[in-house]
């Protein structure tokens, strides 16, 4: 079995956060050269790297994801846990959150790609759940995302190969035999839940 591995938090003075500019500089020193780092709410927060089963099911559904939003010409869909500023605060608690998979509308892609994180959330996020993950974390994730403007956000959990679709209107879950739709955000695409994980 598989050992449960916490997040760990790299906690700054009480009165002293991190903001997401001084976050980027860390992020790139030779400290943090073998991490996975977030921040959240001011605090670096170091993650557990991705294992197989979590690359696998990220990268069968950002496939699907990708090849519909450029058939259509919808945008634009990123993976590799790019990071994305979801607030920036007086107080310097900002939050920097990398995301499995994202899909940007046309109307929001850059007509440039600068090697920078982008200021905002997502129209679409998906988050592919670890069993490093907490349930506490997951949540105030999507608080996150949906708070800095996400139109939703997909949870996939390949442990019991369901998905929860978060939005302004509530919570659905779909199972495997059911169909996950892009709705207003991804007109046209849809899935069957059973073949984003491995048969």
């Amino acid at each position: 079995m598989e050992a449960v591995v916490r997040p760990r938090t790299l906690s700054p003075p009480v009165e002293n956060y991190f903001s997401a500019d001084e976050f980027l500089d860390m992020s790139n020193s030779p400290e943090y050269a073998d991490n996975y780092v977030e921040l959240v709410e001011g605090r670096v927060v170091v993650m557990s790297w991705p294992k197989l089963l979590h690359g696998y099911v990220a990268t069968e559904l950002g496939l699907a994801l990708a090849m519909h939003v450029k058939a259509q010409g919808l945008g634009m869909v990123i993976t590799s846990e790019m990071g994305f500023v979801l607030a920036r605060r007086p107080s310097g608690r900002d939050t920097v959150r990398g995301i499995d998979i994202s899909f940007l509308s046309k109307e929001r892609t850059p007509d440039s790609l600068p090697d920078r994180w982008f200021e905002g959330a997502p129209d679409l996020a998906v988050e592919v759940i670890s069993p490093s993950n907490t349930v506490s974390d997951i949540n105030l994730k999507i608080r996150q995302l949906l708070d800095a403007g996400a139109r939703a956000v997909w949870v996939v959990d390949p442990a019991t190969c369901s998905v929860q679709v978060h939005s302004a209107q509530g919570i659905i879950m779909l199972h495997e035999e059911e169909t996950l739709s892009g709705g207003d955000i991804l007109p046209g695409f849809e899935i069957k839940v059973a073949d984003i994980f491995p048969a």
